[in-house]
């Protein structure tokens, strides 16, 4: 058996399919109208058509059982992106445990969106806040050679 991808249900497929490709800058990969495949091998489908499909079994929003997850260097230019469509934030930008700055909102159908910054930016954001090679590796967990080769840049 084979994995082939996450599948979100959405109210109106054009506007979250603009939003994924606009604002998450998420490149279509197979557009069947009521069902969009993205690079990367996610998908959204046209809610009143999936229904049909699942035998009219409710849908619920808003469950934050399930996250998409996307990574975003400059996490400050994103969250005002976001404020700007007026989406609900579960929270703006927080640190994790790790140092990895996140931020966690909801797209038009209450899908659950998380984006952070990658663990290679991580590790060279923290370089330049003075944190020695051990202390990123410990913090972070990353393997030596990448944290040596990321901070670099």
């Amino acid at each position: 058996m084979k994995f082939i991808c996450p599948l979100v249900v959405v109210e109106n497929i054009q506007k979250s399919k603009e939003f994924y490709e606009n604002v998450l800058e998420q490149k279509v990969k197979f557009d069947f109208g009521e069902n969009v495949t993205f690079v990367g091998d996610f998908a959204i489908h046209q809610k009143d058509h999936f229904q049909k499909l699942i035998q009219d079994h409710p849908i619920q929003t808003k469950s934050n059982q399930f996250e998409l997850y996307f990574e975003h260097d400059d996490i400050k230019s994103i969250t005002q992106k976001i404020k700007k469509l007026g989406l609900e934030f579960v929270h703006e930008i927080v640190e994790q445990p790790w140092k990895q700055r996140v931020i966690r909102f909801y797209d038009y159908d209450y899908n659950l969106i998380e984006i952070g910054e990658s663990m290679k930016y991580v590790a060279y954001r923290l370089s330049k806040e003075n944190y020695s090679v051990e202390e990123i590796c410990k913090i972070t967990y990353l393997p030596k050679e990448v944290v040596e080769k990321n901070i670099q840049k």
